[in-house]
């Protein structure tokens, strides 16, 4: 690294530091804060007649047969749409390779044109794994054929590519980027008229979307909260999108789409968590949005074949009416419900570990039980087992109970014991304690 390198990652990391202390801790507090309670969540309405429709996936780490998957799907879904016909544009947020290496982008592109029609555009930006190779501006143009950063006109609608720069961390957004980023979005504004402006990043925007606390840049925001009535979309983090904290909307509307390889979540704030279910993972966004400001944003999981999640924005350019704010989405959302003839039981698995099953809680519409609370006493009242676990509420099958496992010596068999399980939703809402007695097989 020479030194006007170092230079430059030198007032990176200044400028990302002085951005979190000066505006990016106090804005989303005061944003995350604002909004009005609204009497139920939107629902798209029959006459919504989109005049633009994207594809959108992220993560992919050379799971190109997935990324064959989601072309092929977006295509057989819409050809013959009914409202309207077409997919117009594909876009990947980054890290489609392992180390970077330009194996990884003939790989990709190959499954791309081999795939995705000519006529449509398809735009790919860098992530951070794409970061771990020098060659990555040369590989990039070679490979694709226009800029890492790029804005695409798509039927009217600006559609801002951003990729950043390598660093010492992987990434930073430098001065010089973000001003590009900044005069893009401007330059939108100005021709737009109603239509959403649309923005693509690999990491989230810092402190908006679940798992952006962790896998967030605050340098972002900096531009974003300029700019109302932008829709971001990002990766990275591996955090499924159907999660209801995977949207976000404070002066403008922020959006994970979760991942194509594997996922990530958090247990109370502690980052990192890969619970069992969490591969494989292939969630592909649909965007769709008209003329006046309407946006519908619907998601579908490739492993199961299912949709599993919808969110309707009336007109993004207009924040007062804004649904999907922490505040309206914590107050829409309710305790967990346990079945009153929920049932608890225990047995080893080919492992010799003990996994004790039980019915799972209900939640809102909408909303998820995130995870479990677990105590669980031997038939003298003293606690063998007191944890929490994550529920896969990513995995989309015909279970409907909660699986964890708790260690091979934990349970004795032939003994009684009692479990009492707590369901926590996204929003930290406690259900009431049901306690199951079962006997370990």
């Amino acid at each position: 690294m020479d030194f006007k390198e170092i230079r430059q990652w030198i007032i990176g990391v200044i400028f990302g530091v002085a951005a979190v202390i000066t505006v990016v801790f106090p804005a989303q507090c005061f944003l995350l804060a604002k909004g009005t309670v609204t009497e139920t969540l939107p629902v798209t309405p029959d006459d919504f007649v989109p005049t633009v429709r994207l594809a959108l996936f992220t993560d992919t780490h050379n799971k190109n047969d997935r990324v064959a998957k989601a072309i092929d799907t977006a295509y057989e879904f819409f050809d013959n749409d009914s409202t309207y016909a077409g997919i117009d544009g594909f876009f990947c947020l980054g890290d489609f390779s392992s180390v970077g290496g330009e194996g990884d982008y003939v790989n990709y592109i190959n499954t791309v044109r081999e795939h995705a029609r000519e006529e449509t555009p398809f735009i790919t930006i860098h992530g951070n794994h794409e970061f771990k190779n020098d060659g990555y501006k040369e590989y990039f143009v070679r490979n694709f054929g226009y800029d890492p950063d790029t804005v695409t006109e798509i039927n009217g609608f600006s559609c801002i590519a951003f990729s950043g720069e390598k660093s010492l961390t992987e990434w930073t957004f430098t001065p010089k980027s973000l001003k590009w980023l900044d005069e893009s979005i401007t330059e939108a504004e100005k021709k737009n008229d109603s239509r959403a402006i649309f923005v693509f990043q690999h990491p989230h925007p810092w402190g908006t979307v679940y798992g952006s606390t962790t896998w967030g840049d605050p340098q972002i925001n900096i531009v974003l909260n300029k700019h109302p009535g932008i829709v971001d979309f990002s990766g990275h983090s591996h955090f499924p999108a159907n999660d209801p904290r995977g949207i976000l909307q404070t002066t403008y509307t922020a959006v994970n789409c979760g991942s194509f390889e594997r996922f990530e979540l958090a247990d109370h704030c502690i980052p990192g968590q890969h619970p069992d279910g969490c591969e494989p993972a292939a969630q592909l966004n649909f965007v769709e949005a008209d003329n006046d400001g309407s946006v519908r944003l619907r998601l579908y999981d490739l492993i199961s074949d299912t949709w599993i999640g919808e969110r309707y924005i009336d007109n993004v350019n207009d924040s007062s009416t804004y649904a999907y704010t922490y505040k309206n989405m914590y107050a829409h959302d309710e305790k967990p419900v346990f079945k009153e003839d929920a049932k608890a039981s225990a047995a080893k698995n080919e492992n010799g570990e003990w996994v004790i099953s039980f019915d799972e809680a209900q939640s809102a519409e909408g909303f998820i039980v995130h995870n479990y609370r677990v105590i669980i006493k031997d038939e003298k009242g003293c606690a063998v087992f007191n944890d929490s676990f994550i529920n896969d509420y990513f995995v989309f099958d015909d279970d409907d109970t909660a699986d964890f496992r708790i260690g091979t010596d934990t349970l004795e068999s032939g003994k009684t014991y009692t479990v009492t399980v707590i369901a926590e939703s996204a929003y930290h809402k406690l259900s009431e304690p049901a306690k199951f007695t079962f006997t370990a097989a």
